[in-house]
């Protein structure tokens, strides 16, 4: 029996970080995944195989719609449905194939099975013991069922099914208008399907900024989607007699209580994910729940339980990759005796990777009001921006909050053109605490995208060039 510094329960974007940075840092180091790859939920199928499948779907559409607007002409254009899924696959692989490289070079032992923590200090791969100094759990989330929506991976699915269609349904419900949901409602609205969405909120993105989120509503309309918001799904029943085609009849009930029937191939449920707990001995070993059965940790991310930590999706704060990520450098860094800084929840940006796409950093006006904020804000739109207009991406619009007094960038939100990369420097803008009027006299290249952001921290203050 080998005795660790550290035993790190989940190999996702946080478990396999921490591993890496606990070897960097001179700690003896296992790894423990029930997977056959490393990655977790976002490397096998979560982020990478939808943001691949999200390139491939907007070239297809890109070439089929948006080419010929430069000139260029395709003819006798066709899908190749199994090639873009190998494609997607072959990314999966590679990724997930350099982790496990990186483990071997670096040294961290991985075993491969279900581990369960059966006392402080211990957890067990079935009948093999591990003991290690200090625990870190990384098990990440799974999705959200909903009792009357029960998945049969077929005709009723979920985000993974949705990422191996062996053909392009001829319709497709999607149930959840958050990141997931419009992602991979964007991959099969591109390739051909009849997508309807159901939001029970009264936006897409419940977390966006709501005038974001209706510019991208619009845009999303403007595509083909069909968008319910304040709706909801209240039944479903599945025609066996039907084969192939729409065969699953969808109750879709709206705020004011009125029902309307949606015939379609598939229904896609993508309402959420919930803390990966169950079962893995926490509560035989008194880790403290929240009512959402999140972990409870403090500033350290350890638990109510000695040496026991946590991160990522099962405790608080947004279920991010790179959120995860961060909190397993923390906890390495930690336990091996360094002094990190914790982990600035607001400035965590958050994407949504449709096209436009949508990110944004920081609080939004609503957030602002229910704060008590006295704030500034500032807009200004893709249309009137030399870079995007020349790509032919002109759809979308920046905007930026600051606080009034001290004029302190609190908020940046896009809907646009590579909205993902533009956010970063937002989010630097932000954790160096610049004024919005430092941000917007920033030199910036032109023609770019990026201008769209200093334009919009000048109109903060009315004084954008361009607007």
């Amino acid at each position: 029996m080998e005795n660790y510094d550290l035993a790190i329960l989940g190999a996702g974007p946080g478990g396999y970080v921490a591993a890496l940075r606990a070897s960097q840092l001179g700690l003896k180091t296992v790894l423990i995944e029930k997977r056959e790859r490393l990655g977790g939920t976002c490397l096998n199928v979560g982020c990478i195989p939808t943001k691949a499948l999200l390139e491939s779907s907007e070239h297809y559409h890109r070439a089929k719609v948006k080419l010929s607007q430069h000139g260029v002409m395709v003819e006798s254009m066709k899908l190749e449905l199994s090639r873009m899924l190998e494609r997607k696959d072959s990314v999966v692989s590679k990724l997930t194939a350099g982790i496990a490289g990186l483990m071997k070079r670096k040294k961290v032992k991985v075993i491969h099975g279900e581990g369960l923590v059966r006392s402080k200090g211990k957890i067990y791969v079935g009948e093999e013991e591990i003991r290690a100094k200090n625990i870190l759990l990384a098990m990440g989330s799974v999705p959200v069922e909903l009792p009357h929506l029960a998945r049969d991976g077929d005709a009723i699915v979920n985000s993974d099914d949705a990422l191996s269609f062996c053909e392009v349904p001829q319709s497709l419900v999607v149930v959840g208008g958050g990141a997931v949901g419009l992602e991979l409602a964007s991959v099969w609205s591109r390739l051909g399907a009849n997508v309807t969405v159901v939001e029970m909120m009264n936006q897409l993105v419940p977390f966006a900024d709501n005038r974001i989120a209706k510019g991208l509503e619009r845009s999303l309309k403007k595509q083909g989607m069909e968008i319910k918001t304040s709706s909801k799904v209240t039944g479903v029943r599945i025609d066996s007699s039907v084969v192939e085609g729409e065969r699953v009849s969808v109750t879709i009930e709206d705020k004011k209580g009125r029902k309307a029937e949606k015939l379609c191939e598939k229904l896609l449920v993508s309402v959420g994910r919930k803390p990966n707990t169950k079962g893995q001995g926490l509560e035989e070993l008194g880790v403290e729940l929240d009512d959402k059965g999140r972990i409870v940790v403090d500033g350290s991310l350890q638990t109510n339980v000695d040496g026991i930590y946590a991160l990522g999706d099962l405790t608080k704060g947004p279920m991010l990759a790179h959120k995860a990520e961060e909190e397993g450098v923390f906890v390495a860094e930690y336990i091996a005796g360094e002094k990190p800084e914790p982990l600035d929840h607001r400035l965590i940006p958050n994407v949504v990777y449709t096209w436009p796409e949508m990110a944004q950093v920081g609080i939004g006006e609503d957030e602002a009001k229910v704060a008590g904020v006295d704030y500034a804000s500032g807009t200004f739109y893709f249309g009137a921006n030399g870079r995007a207009l020349a790509m032919g991406e002109s759809e979308g619009m920046v905007k930026i909050l600051s606080e009034k007094e001290t004029d302190r960038l609190l908020g940046v939100h896009i809907l646009g053109p590579m909205a993902s990369e533009l956010i970063a420097a937002a989010t630097v803008a932000m954790a160096a605490g610049m004024k919005t009027l430092e941000l917007g006299r920033l030199v910036h290249a032109h023609p770019t995208l990026s201008e769209t952001v200093k334009e919009c921290a000048l109109a903060v203050h009315g004084s954008a060039i361009h607007g």
